[in-house]
């Protein structure tokens, strides 16, 4: 079973600097492969005895020119432009098989981030070691104690930097003993004001966007006054930035709680399957509805249930 610890990062500006170039040169060999790519597959269409583009040849390419055309990657570790272009390879066999759309190029600044590959960091209780950079503060320890560490993204949110560690742990759905477990049956109905249990449990939903509205117009506004380029229009994107990041956070950590607590009470959980891409044409609910995450709280119930050896029922919206 693989599970994902995102943990934030106490770090200071040196090591802030180091995360940037990371990602910068993660996001330059993304693109950068990206245009050798189209560059190939267009050459593949028109004559096709010449090669078809893949991350090898791509990952070869790069390796045998960024000494001399980009030696500043030589400033962070390999794994930021490996996996970028690893990456790349997962988008575009996404778009082949019709999941996705094709690959497009990367921004500055938006999903700032970076992969290092489980041989090149290590995580011994708060502490985070990558390549070059060393040791790196986290806020709290590794939820999973003993299991198989596969990767670890270092992203940015707003002016924060995180860590989300990817780890293998054991199915606890299959070494759980049944008998063991509570016949206790749940049912939850979702509301845009609450979260409300059949044993009489509410849980209010903290309207964190509602609560945030005013003050996001406000800075918004400022935003939009700033000359574009200018520092004080950087510094007003990143209030703003930051407003949404814990508008996201409040909504998270009440998801998260309601959620563990939801699965720890019961053996078998009930929802009901509500069409939530036609609730929120309703403009006058679409917000609230949105504030609620219907889709969130029911992603975490199915796979909270999965990982603690819970039944979890959705119920067709029909079937009263």
């Amino acid at each position: 079973m693989i599970r994902t610890h995102k943990i934030a990062l106490d770090i200071n500006n040196k090591q802030k600097t180091y995360l940037s170039k990371c990602a910068g040169i993660s996001r330059f060999a993304y693109n950068w492969a990206l245009s050798e790519w189209n560059t190939m597959y267009e050459a593949y269409k028109s004559d096709s005895y010449l090669p078809k583009p893949n991350q090898f040849i791509i990952r070869r390419r790069l390796n045998s020119i960024k000494r001399d055309l980009f030696p500043w990657m030589m400033e962070v570790t390999k794994c930021a432009p490996q996996e970028a272009i690893i990456d790349l390879d997962k988008a575009w066999n996404n778009y082949f098989s019709g999941r996705t759309g094709r690959p497009i190029f990367k921004k500055k600044g938006i999903h700032d981030s970076f992969r290092v590959s489980n041989d090149f960091f290590k995580v011994s209780g708060s502490t985070l070691r990558l390549p070059i950079i060393g040791m790196l503060r986290m806020r709290e320890s590794l939820r999973y104690n003993g299991a198989r560490l596969v990767s670890v993204t270092i992203s940015r949110r707003a002016d924060r930097w995180y860590a989300s560690i990817v780890c293998e742990i054991p199915d606890y759905a299959q070494v759980k003993s049944k008998g063991a477990l509570s016949e206790k049956v749940i049912g939850v109905d979702a509301g845009v004001h609450a979260y409300i249990t059949s044993d009489g449990e509410v849980y209010e939903t903290p309207r964190s966007y509602r609560n945030a509205e005013k003050r996001l117009r406000r800075v918004q506004k400022s935003l939009s006054r700033k000359q574009k380029g200018s520092r004080n229009r950087e510094k007003q994107k990143r209030k703003v930035a930051r407003i949404h990041a814990r508008v996201s956070d409040i909504r998270s950590d009440f998801l998260h709680k309601m959620t563990t607590e939801i699965v720890n009470s019961a053996n078998t959980i009930v929802i009901e399957d509500l069409n939530v891409k036609g609730m929120v044409r309703n403009k006058y609910l679409a917000k609230s509805i949105v504030d609620a995450s219907f889709g969130e709280f029911r992603r975490q119930l199915a796979y909270k249930a999965e990982a603690a050896g819970k039944m979890f029922i959705v119920a067709d919206r029909f079937y009263p």
